[in-house]
């Protein structure tokens, strides 16, 4: 039988085991469970902007550990929670589209002013 360092995780526990190990982010404790889409938003941002753990982006791992948490919590979410994450979703991307509008990548070539 070949030895393995790896245990296999039973079915129920596999994504808390992602949420904590993967390298999308290194989150701050607790960032989900607050209750202002806005501070969750702008925690995703700073904790995907300060990780080293990344593939990405900022935006897109932030965005993207979002989703996987929604996906994951699934029918365990109350309505209220699951429309609080979902406008943190919307908060983020307002974070990003700022950002965006303040660094003048959006100006065409050549233009001044």
């Amino acid at each position: 039988m070949p030895s393995s360092t790896h245990r296999k995780q039973s079915p129920k526990r596999w994504s808390a085991h992602v949420t904590r190990t993967s390298h999308a982010l290194d989150l701050r404790e607790g960032v989900f469970t607050l209750d202002d889409p806005a501070a969750i938003a702008r925690a995703l941002k700073r904790s995907a902007e300060r990780s080293r753990r990344r593939k990405s982006d900022p935006f897109r791992s932030a965005m993207s550990m979002l989703t996987f948490y929604l996906n994951r919590a699934g029918a365990n979410l109350s309505k209220r929670r699951r429309a609080t994450l979902e406008r943190a979703k919307d908060e983020l991307r307002e974070l990003r589209r700022r950002s965006r509008r303040g660094s003048g990548a959006h100006r065409p070539a050549g233009r001044t002013g």
